[in-house]
């Protein structure tokens, strides 16, 4: 499956108008084809199951290349697995590429999806992760509490998982004095997602910072407290 045809496989997919509505929705500068999620999500699996890991990042290189917004989502899907064994370099190496790239919640949200895998698999990664928190991009500032949400979900997490939840949190205060709405956002997002499964660190954090959040975020982080 090379780029070209992945990329006509998808246009055969397209929506008469949706193109239009969903450059109006994401509001970023580049090519729609109007192609559902539902038919990304099917050929994704169906490239993801048929091709090798060499031939799937060829693919994923091609599609984010091309910057159209369905291409990208079906790159980052492409690369979305639990488990690679033995854990792939390249595949992490091609996601921490594309995020100096994002401009975008979308797009940047399903390439997150895929290293959310290589995250857990190597929590070594948070190394290179922690370097995100200090761009000057804010869509890279945003990635390093998006790519690491999976840290919030175990109940009982291990030291190692423990530690790294701890280590993201220290991101998360250092945020707290940032303006961008969707920092903000990432960091309720990251806190209300904590709190289910890990009350005290949740409720530790909103006592020692909760006042310098902003309102929206703080009722967020604290919905299901």
């Amino acid at each position: 499956m090379t780029p070209d045809a992945a990329l006509e496989a998808l246009r055969a997919h397209a929506e008469p108008g949706k193109a239009e509505a969903m450059a109006r929705y994401h509001k970023a500068a580049r090519s729609y084809l109007g192609v559902g999620n539902t038919a990304i999500n099917d050929l994704a699996a169906d490239w993801r199951h048929s091709l090798s890991l060499d031939d799937r990042l060829t693919l994923a290189a091609g599609l984010w290349d091309t910057d159209i917004h369905e291409a990208r989502i079906a790159a980052a899907k492409v690369l979305t697995q639990a488990r690679i064994r033995p854990d792939d370099t390249p595949v992490w190496r091609m996601i921490c590429g594309w995020v100096p790239e994002f401009d975008a919640w979308a797009i940047a949200d399903h390439a997150c999806l895929a290293g959310h895998r290589r995250v857990m698999a190597d929590l070594s990664r948070l190394d290179e992760v922690a370097r995100w928190t200090t761009s000057g991009q804010m869509w890279t500032r945003r990635a390093a509490l998006v790519i690491t949400l999976p840290l919030t979900r175990a109940n009982h997490p291990g030291v190692a998982e423990a530690a790294a939840r701890d280590r993201v949190l220290g991101w998360a205060a250092g945020y707290l004095d940032d303006p961008q709405w969707f920092i903000q956002k990432a960091v309720a997002w990251w806190l209300r997602d904590l709190s289910k499964h890990d009350v005290p660190r949740a409720q530790a954090f909103l006592d020692a910072h909760g006042a310098r959040m902003k309102p929206f975020a703080r009722a967020e982080a604290a919905k299901h407290l």
